[in-house]
């Protein structure tokens, strides 16, 4: 039996997406005192829901998405997380599992621009949806740690690559 008070004991399951317009993406910003990153719309898999399911429940919560609006999602890349974090509570193990769809103009004009997160403290927090050329993702303080996955793309449609990304540790990546 593992003890949840050990760091990365518990495993979560994030399902996050690259929607794509053309050739830019949506990324949530979130400015922070320590500066600002970017993340794809997303967020955890919920006990005993279907992976697109929850794909589809965090798209039209962060970006007034409907998936049926979109193409099928494709996964593209799937990343493994254990890195320390401030706060209390032990650090949970992380899969982030990536997919790939694409809209139209038209679909992306009726979308939202800012995404509110919740926070502990019954607060929220704002995050701007920014629409990104998917080349410039490798520049970016982009998390999961996808930028250079992302910006190697041929095109917005083209081959993924190996699926498997390499790790996110304490060693290449600092929580903010």
């Amino acid at each position: 039996m593992t003890d949840p008070t050990t760091p990365f004991s518990r495993v979560k399951v994030r399902a996050g997406a690259l929607v794509f317009c053309g050739d830019d993406i949506a990324l949530i910003r979130r400015d922070r005192p320590t500066g600002s990153h970017y993340t794809p719309p997303g967020g955890n898999v919920a006990n005993g829901e279907h992976l697109i399911d929850a794909l589809r429940r965090e798209l039209a919560e962060e970006l007034r998405l409907d998936l049926d609006d979109a193409t099928p999602p494709e996964l593209c890349w799937i990343q493994d997380q254990m890195v320390t974090r401030p706060g209390p509570t032990p650090p949970p193990r992380k899969l982030h599992m990536i997919f790939r769809c694409h809209i139209t103009p038209e679909i992306r004009a009726h979308l939202a621009t800012v995404e509110y997160d919740d926070l502990p403290d019954g607060s929220s927090e704002p995050g701007i949806i920014e629409w990104v050329n998917y080349r410039k993702a490798a520049e970016l303080p982009l998390f999961p740690l996808i930028g250079d996955a992302v910006s190697a793309l041929d095109t917005p449609r083209g081959q993924a690559g190996n699926p498997l990304l390499s790790p996110i540790t304490d060693e290449n990546y600092t929580w903010v």
